[in-house]
């Protein structure tokens, strides 16, 4: 039977299919032609090259230690993150929870303790267990070390455990609470892999940090994350300025270090804040900026030693600000001089506004705080105050840090008869018994002295900047403020032997 060009074609292109739909059904993607198969290459897609942190960790795992401490404690005192870390141990969970399941399966309390006891001598007695465990890394070849001061704190012995499982005993070099550090020494041979601070100044939000650690005793762990925020008060101390992070960080991991992709370390994890008890994305690292001095100091003498103002400071509002003509709701409020402090001894006074220290701007109490702190005690520094709407540089030869708090005592004083009514501020007052300021004995509780925390038994000192002894005194000061064109009126309030600033606003009505 003769065909067409047509059908000829159909059967060419029905076989074609055939063969296709058998190397189809067995995967191998074929191509038939004359007697023997010919196979083509399996499709392959190259994958985006994105960085990874296999190289990094490679480099750093080596450095960082798990810190084991033996201490006269309560073992099951929850020694494994900061105190303030706001966690809360596996006790309260329920028994068939799982978390509380692989505690118990691993030998472990809720606080990430061993439960069980370790039989490590020869002749079977038990090896006395640590009742803290944290991180730590190595910052030098022969055997100097980081971790947390809290971490070590009423340590007795301390053993370091390094990246290949070898036990290492070490000693305290020195701690400082303030900034929550600690300096162990491992005196041994061996040429230690250790690691540098990094330049945390250009460390920005959004750059990746790699966390390595010790969570819940588990040795050496590796987790990624990126600089959440920068400059984090947290509550810990006077010289909070943390890195957030969102690394996994978990109890066990204090001491430890938050690289950056160059193997440099950016922050020591100290902190979380976990209403769970787990990792929630929010921990808090020491910056190595803070850390690198701190450590030098410690590695030197085994104390910190600081520079002392000798104030008591308070933020600058915008209410603050206005009341005292300042353009900028910058700089620290000093609520008191300390008597015999190196302040006081150089003028600075209650009221004065410190904007500025050796030509650098003070933004804030804490800014202040840190750099005074940086300054070795004894030098003499250039302190710029805001004082009756102007600027004034003042020479103070700073102080160190006294050893314990000095708080001046004076009785309270009562409140005598016929008390006077200031209705614009809401508040009836009182002379003191010394002489020295308004006694507050009663206060509306829908003025705005109550909303700002003004009480009844609060002593109004000085209005403005200038004492005050009677109820006129008060109200002069307000009709000053109000000439000037002030919005509000700054008061000087004393409660339970400390001073602070209150603005409150004049009625325009």
């Amino acid at each position: 039977m003769s065909t067409t060009p047509l059908s000829r074609s159909r059967k060419r292109l029905m076989a074609a299919a055939a063969s296709v739909a058998l190397a189809g059904a067995i995967g191998l993607g074929a191509v038939t032609g004359g007697t023997a198969p010919v196979y083509a290459e399996a499709v392959r897609v190259e994958a985006p090259q994105a960085p990874g942190f296999a190289d990094v960790v490679q480099q750093v795992s080596p450095a960082v230690v798990s810190v084991q401490v033996k201490a006269r404690i309560d073992p099951a005192a929850d020694r494994g993150m900061s105190p303030f870390s706001d966690q809360q141990g596996f006790d309260d969970l329920p028994d068939n929870h799982p978390l509380k399941r692989f505690f118990r399966q691993f030998g472990q309390d809720g606080n990430g303790n061993q439960d069980r006891p370790r039989f490590n001598r020869r002749d079977g007695s038990q090896k006395p267990r640590p009742v803290a465990q944290g991180s730590g890394f190595f910052i030098s070849e022969d055997g100097y070390l980081v971790t947390n001061n809290h971490v070590v704190a009423d340590g007795t012995a301390y053993t370091v455990v390094a990246n290949d499982g070898k036990e290492y005993d070490a000693k305290l070099i020195g701690t400082d609470p303030r900034t929550d550090l600690a300096v162990l020494k491992v005196d041994a041979s061996t040429k230690f892999t250790y690691v540098g601070f990094a330049d945390d100044a250009k460390v920005r939000v959004g750059d990746w940090v790699v966390a390595v650690g010790n969570p819940f005793g588990l040795g050496g762990t590796v987790t990624a994350g990126i600089v959440s925020a920068r400059g984090r008060d947290i509550g810990a101390g006077p010289y909070d300025d943390f890195l957030q992070i969102d690394a996994a960080v978990n109890r066990g991991n204090s001491g430890g270090p938050a690289f950056n992709l160059n193997g440099e370390v950016v922050g020591i994890n100290t902190a979380i804040f976990s209403p769970s008890g787990g990792n929630v994305g929010i921990a808090f690292a020491i910056p190595a900026s803070t850390a690198k001095q701190v450590v030098q100091d410690l590695m030197k003498s085994g104390s910190v030693q600081r520079g002392w103002l000798g104030v008591e400071i308070q933020p600058v509002t915008a209410d603050v600000a206005e009341s005292l003509g300042l353009k900028t709701e910058k700089g620290a409020l000093v609520a008191s001089a300390q008597d015999a402090g190196p302040a006081k001894q150089a003028g600075i006074a209650a009221g004065d506004i410190i904007t500025g220290v050796n030509g650098q701007d003070v933004g804030s109490p804490k800014e202040l705080s840190r750099l005074i702190a940086g300054i070795t005690p004894g030098k003499s520094i250039d302190v710029t105050v805001w004082r009756n709407g102007k600027a004034e540089t003042l020479k103070v030869n700073l102080g160190e840090i006294p050893g314990g708090d000095k708080k001046a005592s004076a009785d309270q004083p009562s409140s005598p008869a016929e008390p006077s009514t200031l209705a614009d501020l809401g508040l009836t007052v009182t002379r003191s018994e010394d002489g020295k300021g308004l006694v507050i004995t009663d206060v509306d509780p829908s003025s705005d002295a109550a909303d700002r925390g003004i009480q009844a038994g609060d002593v109004i000192t000085a209005v403005n900047a200038v004492e005050v002894q009677s109820a006129s005194d008060v109200t002069k000061a307000l009709d000053q403020a109000e000439k000037a064109g002030r919005k509000a009126v700054l008061f000087q309030i004393s409660r339970e032997d400390s001073n602070r600033f209150v603005a409150l606003p004049l009625n325009q009505g």
